[in-house]
Parts: C-alpha cells; structure tokens; sequence
C-alpha cells in the first residue's frame, strides 16, 4: 500500500517532529477534529489549539524545557482521546531525540519521492523507495545511534504536475478529470490530499515522527520548470488555472512544509504564526482566507517573504536556500535570489562553525558541461547573439531545464564569491568544511571545488536524488554525455566570448554519479566527513520490509592531506562518451560568432 488513509482516527497525518534543538522542539499534525492537541512526555504535557484551512484541521505543538541530548519517548492525545502511538503499532516508540552541541552533526537528505504504491509493479517502473526502506532499517534498530539527527529533504516531496492513479482518483471524485488542469493538481484541498498520500505510508509516517525534518520546494511541488523564466511565468499567468495553483501550492507549502522548518525564535518572528497565536477567541482559527492572501503576495512580490532559513546545529550550521520563489525574473534583473534574500544570505554566510553546509534543491555546482551550456543559453537568450538566437535559446531553456545556477550567472558569481570568502576565513574563522547539499537532477555524485586561490575550507557538494523517482536509461546517458562528453569544447566557447563570464576556479566530479533511487548521509567526524548513499532493496521477496544496501560510502580527510576512500556498490555509473564532444567541437564553437 502507498498510504493508510484511515478516516477514523484523530489524527490524520503526522505526528511529525519538525524542529528539534539542545531544549525546545516542535511536533506537527493534522487532525480529524478542531479541538487541541497535546505531547505527553512523562509527568509533562505540552497543548495547542487546531487552527482550520479549507476544513482541515492542524496543529504545531511547541516543546520547551527539555534536555540537550536526551532521547525522549512520547504520546499523543487529540481532545483528551489518546491518538499517538497507535495500539497495533508494529514500530517502536516514536520519540523527541534532542541535539547536542558538542556532539557531531549527521544528517539524512536527498528530492524527488513519487507516491505510489509499494507492489511488485510499481517498483519495477518507480524503483524501490529508499525513504521507506531507510525507515524499516530504524525500526530494526531504533536506539542506535547512527542514526541521523535529522533528515532534509530538498525538493520534489510531492508531484503536482504528474500525479498518482490515486490521486487521479481523488480529483475524478471531487471535480472530474475533464475540468482543467486535468489530471494536475488545482487547489489547496487537492493538495491536502496528496500530501496525505505522500506521509501516511506506515513505515515513513513512523520515521518521521521520530526523527526531524527540515524541508524545502523544488518546482514539481508546484509545476515542471516553476519561475524559469519571465517568459514562462508569462505563459502560466495566461492560463484558466494557474492562479488557483499557485496560491493552493504556497498557502499548502507554509501549513504542511514551511512553519515546521522554523525554530521556536523564528516562528515568533513569522507573520502568519503571529497571527495564529494572536487568536484568543474559544472557537477554532480558520487562516483560509488569511492564507491565501499570504500566497497571493509572495507569488506577486517575492521579497514579501522569506523561505530560506538556518538551522544551528551545534558545531555545525545549515542554511536551507528558497532557490525557486525567491527568483526575480524581471529583464535586466534576473536573479535566483532576488535582493532581499542575497542581503539577508550574505549575513547568514559566515565561518566560526566547524562545518557549514547550504542545502539547495538545485545543485550549485553541475557537471561543467552542463555548467557551460547554461551560461551560454543565458546569454542567448538576452541576446547576446541577436533575436532568433534569444528565442531558440528561451525553447531550449524550457525543454531541457536549462535552469539552474549557472541560467543564472550574476547570482551564482555573487553567491560564490560569499563561500569563497567564508573559506579564505574573510568571514570570521574558516570552517573546515563549507558543503552544498542539493538534489534535483534525478542523480548523485560527489563534487570538490579545485584552484580556488587562499581557501583554509574544503569545498564539497554532495547531490542526492532521486529518493523514488528514477531516469529512464536514455536519459541517463544524455545527461552523462552533456555534463562531461562537452565539458571541454563548452569551456572553450566560453572562453572565447565576452558575453559569458568564465568562473575564476573549477570544480569536478570525484565520485559518481549513482542512478539508483538513494537516501543519502553526511556525517561530521573527527578527520572530516563522512557521506554515504544508500538503496533500497527486496530480499527474499519481502515487499512488505525493505533492506538498505550501500550504494557508495566515502570518507574524507577535511584538511586534505589524503583522503580514506571507502568504495562501495557504484551501481548505475555511466561512463562518459568522449569521442562525441570532439567530434561536435566545431558545431558547438561556431556559437561564439
């Protein structure tokens, strides 16, 4: 089964432990009723009022006063009816594992996890969901202490835009499938479904509420290729439908993803959180109408909000970048983070930690070749080389995702010279390591910058994706031939014209990439740092409790006398054709004229 959508119980989806710190953590849930919802650990107890968005009924439980370090279990009542465990449970006891500072970071992360069900067939054409075969393995061992402190999960959690058999059948019901847009989603209540659909799964629902997430949108939690472009968001604006989405997508966002991604100090900043606790009256909150105000302003001024966020984790530090929403799409001001948000990164971007990493959904540093045509499709499609080219590039820029940091160069020169200088120790003490978590790309591999001059940090990027949602094989390739095969006749181009500016410092890929559906790991250790890729597998037929095996598990030195490589698995590389990118060298250098 994909889910468990028991109506019945009091609480509906969750609970989930969202925020866990040295003594404060927040729980999230939704449920059946209004009413209030309240944690139990031991002699203590914690309550919340439910607040109301289109008839579903939601509760962020604060917890304060608890112990750096310790493990707490807990339980759940819903208007005094016990709700949390369930009595025929067959996964232990869901607990609050609260941090630590001195004790070292390790984190779970990794995009793109399609909802479907978890049968022979379906993991035959999705692959075997490594999300839920990462549960199973806790629930084999649940007090170990391997297991990660939190996870972070860096896009695509729900797919709007391709859907489900069961979701179609939720919208068939609720308004057919001949009504636009389809079979796509349209509105808050459909995606109050589907992210039912996407966390009522047993073994997730229960891994989930008990270890902490952290969370942020990629573009198919609201629609393939979201605020590409100008031209783009021009096209969906023309649309019967796309209103409707785009403010069920981020009033959804903010109650099932965003307000759980925030520290007790940073909710108390929050406007819609003031507004929910501000409520006093003895009826519940209904925040429809307030919600979808909200979203209608972020979607009309991107600086009205921030998404981005920090999480401290003691001798670490995590910013979680917004690189979807936070764009300004405006001719002669295009940027992945518009002014407010690079202002607001550029006083988070600082050393005096041992570890920093900067989750992103989108990689920041792609396979060069890909790198390159981007840059170049950018500066087509400004014109670079005239009208015919700006047009052609904008096609390509839509058809093949030509999107990410490098489409977007002023910002990515901007961003990396903030890292830069958070590794040269011109922002306070270098950090051993500065790391770019990402996902996206329906692949992983393991990159390091190189040649950049003075820098005390290691700089790494460690890309986990797909969870559940793999590349057909010709795809693979293609990506594969791009991002290596026109490595080096793209640079050349590059080079060659003054309409792209060429990064001062490189970057390569030193392992992978894997194309198995992964959940990945980072961990601080005494040398550096520690990341594993892991798969999920059926053994013995057993559909019902996945295994994990190992896809790669690397280690690495962080003052870079010599790495200890531990290699293993290394399922799905695919090597690079060569003699493709030297035969289309002239082709591709013709450009520059």
């Amino acid at each position: 089964m994909t889910n468990d959508l028991r109506t019945n119980e009091p609480i509906q989806l969750g609970p989930m432990v969202r925020y866990a710190g040295e003594r404060e953590a927040t729980l999230w849930a939704q449920t059946r009723d209004a009413g209030e919802l309240t944690v139990r650990i031991g002699e203590k107890s914690w309550s919340a009022r439910t607040f109301a968005a289109h008839g579903h009924h939601y509760a962020l439980v604060l917890l304060d006063g608890l112990e750096p370090g310790q493990v707490y279990e807990y339980t759940v009542e819903v208007n005094g009816e016990h709700a949390w465990p369930q009595p025929d449970s067959p996964f232990p006891a869901p607990v609050v594992k609260m941090l630590k500072a001195d004790r070292p970071t390790k984190m779970a992360f990794g995009s793109c996890r399609t909802s479907v069900p978890h049968d022979a067939k379906h993991n035959r054409t999705n692959g075997i969901d490594s999300l839920r075969a990462y549960a199973h393995e806790m629930a084999r061992h649940p007090r170990d202490e391997r297991w990660p402190d939190l996870v972070v999960l860096l896009g695509d959690q729900v797919y709007a835009d391709i859907t489900s058999e069961a979701m179609q059948e939720f919208i068939e019901e609720k308004r057919g499938l001949d009504s636009e847009p389809g079979e796509e989603l349209k509105d808050y209540v459909e995606y109050a479904h589907l992210y039912r659909l996407a966390y009522s799964e047993p073994a997730v629902r229960w891994m989930l509420s008990t270890m902490p997430s952290a969370m942020i949108f990629e573009d198919h939690d609201v629609r393939d290729d979201w605020n590409t472009s100008l031209a783009w968001h021009e096209e969906m604006n023309r649309t019967s439908w796309w209103h409707g989405r785009i403010v069920g997508a981020l009033s959804s966002y903010w109650v099932y993803q965003h307000c759980g991604n925030l520290s007790p100090e940073a909710l108390a900043e929050d406007e819609v959180w003031q507004k929910i606790t501000a409520h006093t009256g003895s009826d519940e909150l209904d925040i429809t109408d307030m919600i979808e105000a909200f979203a209608e302003k972020v979607d009309r001024d991107a600086q009205s909000y921030r998404f981005s966020y920090t999480r401290d984790l003691g001798e670490s530090k995590l910013i979680v970048l917004d690189s979807r929403a936070a764009r300004d799409l405006r001719p002669g001001h295009r940027a992945m983070l518009d002014a407010e948000e690079l202002d607001w990164l550029d006083g988070e971007l600082r050393g005096d930690v041992e570890h920093l990493f900067i989750g992103t959904s989108l990689p920041f540093f792609m396979p060069e070749g890909i790198h390159m045509l981007e840059a170049l499709d950018e500066a087509a499609c400004d014109g670079a080389w005239g009208k015919t080219m700006a047009s052609l590039g904008e096609k390509m820029r839509q058809t093949i995702d030509l999107e990410h940091w490098a489409a977007f160069s002023d910002t990515f020169f901007k961003v990396s010279d903030m890292v830069l200088e958070v590794a040269r120790g011109e922002r306070g003490v270098a950090p051993r390591t500065v790391t770019f978590l990402s996902g996206d790309i329906h692949n992983s591999f393991l990159s390091e910058v190189q040649d950049a001059d003075g820098t005390k940090s290691r700089i790494f990027q460690a890309v986990c994706s797909p969870i559940r949602n793999p590349l057909p094989r010709h795809v693979r390739a293609g990506q594969s031939i791009i991002g290596r095969g026109l490595a080096w006749p793209l640079r050349e181009v590059v080079e060659r014209t003054k309409a792209v500016r060429t990064p001062h410092f490189t970057w390569r890929t030193t392992h992978g990439p894997w194309f198995d559906n992964n959940l990945a790991t980072v961990e601080v250790t005494e040398k550096g740092l520690d990341f594993r890729w892991e798969a999920g597998e059926i053994v013995d037929g057993d559909l019902e409790h996945p295994r994990l095996r190992v896809v790669s598990d690397i280690r690495l030195d962080s003052d870079g006398d010599g790495d200890n490589v531990e290699r293993k698995g290394d399922r799905g590389r695919l090597r690079t054709w060569q003699p493709l990118g030297m035969r289309i060298v002239e082709q591709v250098k013709n450009l520059r004229r």
